[in-house]
């Protein structure tokens, strides 16, 4: 069998959706803090279980008979190490015989702060000798694509990146590399990191400008402007300061890769930017220009 944890988030989500297409419902299990809000997946023929990172004695129960596990990690930044931690050690109790971790892109070497948890979560994965692949996710497209009506409406995409290139993908992009790794052969011991075709901030105004039919221009600020625009629009302080780090490393040139990774993993070329704007806009009610 073959668990996912965090199976009702976005990503966890798509993951379901993408391992349906290569196995039986049967053969999955859904891992989420509260079953009872997850009929939907109990209606797509899968277990659901409760497996909270938050209670560890849920997990050995979740992971009871659990061949592969997809170990999404959690969101709250701060809290993932020990979250973490019960995860890799209910995964050893159990026997799983591999874990498939969701990283961020060269976690290994990465400056970004976002990198911090993951890298000490690579540590304690190596330390506890349960067979495990990386998935070192880049940034999704949806980071940027699912926020543009502040843009459209103001004209304006603020960031504190210059120039530099995020090597984005589609969030089902990482799912469907996932699925794939978890119903494939030999990825254990392996580290992929999964980035899409490269774009500026300047690129992704320009876009959202071509489609939208009206001037979007990309904002360059100083550090700590953007962080007080951030914080203006009602974004907690920690999470601007992590937003402000993220667009220091991608200016650092962390968020960019051209291993090919993704698309050797997909089988296809990852999903254009172009898409996911006009994807984005047509969820505004906006009709995006061919």
């Amino acid at each position: 069998m073959i668990a996912i944890t965090a199976a009702s988030g976005k990503l966890g989500h798509q993951a379901v959706e993408a391992l349906l297409k290569r196995v039986p419902a049967a053969t999955l299990v859904a891992l989420v803090r509260h079953p009872a809000r997850a009929a939907d997946l109990a209606a797509l023929g899968l277990q659901v279980r409760e497996g909270d990172y938050d209670r560890p004695a849920t997990l050995d129960t979740a992971l009871a008979g659990v061949e592969k596990l997809l170990f999404i990690s959690g969101s709250e930044v701060g809290r993932r190490v020990p979250q973490h931690q019960a995860v890799v050690d209910a995964a050893r109790r159990a026997g799983v015989g591999l874990v498939a971790y969701t990283s961020i892109l060269h976690a290994d070497t990465s400056g970004v702060m976002l990198a911090v948890e993951h890298r000490e979560t690579e540590a304690m994965l190596r330390a506890s000798g349960v067979p495990h692949v990386l998935l070192r996710n880049g940034w999704y497209l949806e980071n940027y694509t699912e926020h543009l009506g502040p843009a459209l409406a103001h004209g304006a995409i603020a960031g504190a990146a210059r120039d530099g290139r995020i090597a984005g993908a589609a969030r089902a992009d990482y799912a469907e590399a996932a699925a794939a790794v978890l119903t494939g052969e030999g990825h254990e011991g392996r580290a992929y990191e999964l980035a899409g075709t490269p774009f500026t901030m300047a690129d992704l105004a320009a876009e959202v400008s071509r489609q939208a039919g009206k001037p979007v221009a990309y904002r360059d600020l100083p550090p700590a402007d953007y962080r007080a625009v951030l914080v203006g629009a009602g974004i907690p302080g920690p999470y601007a300061d992590a937003l402000v780090d993220a667009d220091l490393g991608v200016a650092r040139g962390e968020l960019d890769d051209a291993s090919g990774d993704l698309e050797r993993l997909i089988g296809r070329p990852s999903t254009p930017l172009a898409t996911a704007v006009a994807a984005a806009l047509a969820a505004l009610g906006a009709r995006p220009r061919a």
